[in-house]
Parts: C-alpha cells; structure tokens; sequence
C-alpha cells in the first residue's frame, strides 16, 4: 500500500463511556482508504501538534481517533473545537514508534527477540509502549532489560504482574 496524506476538518467529540474520553471522527469512506486487511494503524496529526500514533476504530457509521485528555490540555482543545486532522497511513513496523534503546536489545538478545516477535501485534505495542513511556533513556533500558529477561523465563507468556515486580528489579539495580 502506498503511503499518503490527507486532511480534513472534524470536531472533538465526547464518548459516553468511561473507557475513553474524546475522539474524532473519520467518515467511512475516509478512513477506508487508510485500512489494509486487519491493518487499521494511521498517524493522526491534530492542529499541527505532535503525531498521534493510533487505529481507525469502528464506531457506527465512522471510524474513530482517540484523543487522550492530556494531549487536549497541552494543546488546549476542548470538546466541540473544530479541528484539523491529518491522516497518514503508519507503516512503521510496530505500528508507533520504537525506542532506540530497545530497539537495541532486541537486536542484540535474540533469544528474547524470537519471544518478542511471536507476540500478537497488540502485546508488542504493549510492551513498546512501556519502554517508551518514560523519557530517561537508563530506565527505558532498564525497562527493556526486565522485558527482555521476562520473555526468556516465560518462554513468551507474558506474566504482566511477574514483569512488574522484575521492572521494580530491575529499575533498583541502579
């Protein structure tokens, strides 16, 4: 599928569930052209902000964006602002991006990379996101590291608690 762009103009908009918050909605015909097969990964840009790493999620007669609270406040949008949307089908290998910290272990540790790749596409961006969500590059690695050392002794069956308290290990060895 090639890669492209496009944009539109579309209110935030608020779920009525609890699970999420605000979403933006993508009319059909849209977002199909960003679907290939089960794949619904975009790049959503809201105002020119940071890039959204995300999925098209059905929703009715549209697709949904969610939009986190926190991502609202820090580019002060609030719910009915009319915003404009760019699309970019993500065709990254994960789906959002890697750190490069762990990036490097799964290149070096290849048993753990195997249990790593064997993992549904969700778990991976799971655990990426866990390495990735703190900025202090030492405690990404740390992170990585119990991930790592997780999947090894589980043979690939994630133990979220169990990896828990090792990334606590871990994060200690300091």
């Amino acid at each position: 599928m090639k890669n492209f762009f496009l944009t539109l103009k579309a209110p935030i908009l608020k779920f009525e569930s609890d699970a999420w918050s605000y979403y933006v909605a993508i009319p059909k015909d849209i977002g199909n052209q960003f679907i290939n097969g089960e794949n619904r990964r975009i790049i959503c840009t809201i105002n020119k902000s940071e890039p959204i790493h995300s999925a098209l999620m059905p929703k009715g007669e549209i697709y949904s964006v969610y939009v986190k609270k926190d991502f609202m406040k820090k580019y002060s949008i609030a719910e009915g602002d009319e915003v404009t949307v760019q699309l970019e089908k993500d065709i990254s290998e994960y789906g959002m991006p890697i750190p490069e910290s762990f990036q490097i272990l799964l290149d070096q540790d290849t048993e753990g990379s195997t249990y790593f790749h064997e993992l549904t596409m969700g778990k991976q961006r799971t655990l990426i996101h866990l390495v990735g969500k703190v900025k202090n590059v030492d405690s990404q690695l740390a992170k990585g590291l119990a991930i790592m050392h997780h999947l090894k002794e589980s043979k690939g069956e994630l133990d979220f608690k169990r990896l828990n308290v090792l990334i606590k290990e871990y994060n200690n060895r300091k």
